[in-house]
This record gives structure tokens, C-alpha cells and sequence, in this order.
């Protein structure tokens, strides 16, 4: 199947089948059915079979899914296997907390790059890195190449900054300046995060339970 056909609900639901079969490996389970990950996962044995079937099953009958086999091949999927050069930008509390607590290695991102505006900012060491002028942004890409831009800036910088990135090579976004960011560029991506939506959707089943 071309993977552009493929529903953003089963893309999306990839990254919880790596985490469940890494927690699983980490226990020493070497193989599991679609009815026993189903289990654990609050899914159904079908719907794991049809997501898995939309790249190529990866599962035998009467034995089910090697665990390792299968995480690995999600990986490439997800393009885990293939480090991506990643930037962010903004330092501020958000940027910060994204830069020392996510682990992007695992997740295929590598950063090489932080970025401020503010001069009480600028030189400062976080995660071995020092923060960079943003006024530099152009000299630094154009020497190293980022492929990616994390920003957690204010909504009403993103999209001039954006624009500058993607003429400076960036070809994907993880957003979090609460600016709904979509770009009409041929082969640009966006991820638009926003964890307040988050936070109004908890407040609903809470309601509505």
C-alpha cells in the first residue's frame, strides 16, 4: 500500500505500538498475539491486525508477532532508524523543559541547535549545547544543515521565522507557538502541537463521564 494513503488514525497510533513493544521487549517477551497486545493496549486483535496489514502484516499464524522483529520494523516505518538534525527554537520556560526532558535520540532526532532571542539567554549551556543568537540562525544552517525546527515561540513570530527557515533548507515542523501552522510549500510537514487541546479534551470526559 503507498504509505500516502494510509489514515493519519493508524499513523498515529504507530507510536504506541513501538512503546508497547519496547516496554514488552524490557520484560523479556519475546513474541505476543494481536489478541494479547490487544489487551494491554485497549484495542481490538482486529484493528491491530488491519493496522499492521496497511504496511505488510509482520505476524504468523498460530504464532503471533515477534517482538523484536516487529519493533524494528515499526522503527523504519516511523523513519526512527534514519537521525534527523533537528533545531529549536526558544528558550524560554516550554523550550527549556521540550530540550532536557524529551528523549530525541530515541524518537530519531538528534538536536544540534538552540536558539534565542533574548541577550540574557544567549550562551548559556542546556544539554551540552550552547544557546545561540537567533540572528545567527542563517550562518548556522547553512553550515550544518538542519533538516528540522522545533518552535516554542510566541504565535505572533512563527510564521515570519518559518518562512525564513524553509528558505534556509528546514523541511519540517514540530510547533508549539500556539499558531496553527500550515505552510503551502511542496514537501514541507507540520506537527502542530498544542497541549492545551489536550487539557480541554480531559476536561470534557470529565464532564461528560
Amino acid at each position: 500500500m503507498n504509505n500516502n494513503t494510509i489514515s493519519n488514525s493508524v499513523i498515529k497510533r504507530l507510536p504506541r505500538y513501538y512503546r508497547f513493544l519496547g516496554e514488552l521487549k524490557n520484560q523479556g517477551i519475546t513474541r505476543i498475539s494481536s489478541r494479547e497486545l490487544s489487551e494491554k493496549m485497549g484495542l481490538t486483535a482486529s484493528q491491530i491486525r488491519q493496522d499492521l496489514n496497511c504496511f505488510g502484516g509482520f505476524g504468523q499464524q498460530g504464532y503471533g508477532y515477534n517482538i523484536n522483529l516487529l519493533e524494528e520494523e515499526i522503527a523504519k516505518i516511523l523513519g526512527l532508524d534514519v537521525p534527523k538534525n533537528a533545531i529549536l527554537i526558544g528558550m524560554g520556560n516550554l523550550g527549556r523543559a521540550v530540550t532536557m526532558h524529551m528523549n530525541f535520540e530515541n524518537k530519531g532526532f538528534r538536536i544540534v541547535g538552540l536558539f534565542d532571542s533574548k541577550e540574557s539567554l544567549v550562551g548559556q549551556v542546556v544539554r551540552n549545547l550552547p544557546i545561540r543568537n537567533t540572528a545567527d540562525l542563517d550562518e548556522f544552517c547553512r553550515e550544518n544543515r538542519p533538516q528540522v525546527a522545533i518552535l516554542c515561540i510566541p504565535k505572533t513570530a512563527a510564521a515570519e521565522i518559518a518562512e525564513q527557515l524553509i528558505n534556509l533548507g528546514i523541511k519540517a515542523f514540530w510547533n508549539f507557538s500556539h499558531y496553527d501552522m500550515s505552510l503551502n510549500h511542496k514537501g514541507i510537514v507540520v506537527e502542530n502541537v498544542h497541549l492545551g487541546d489536550s487539557l480541554m479534551t480531559l476536561s470534557y470526559q470529565m464532564t461528560n463521564k
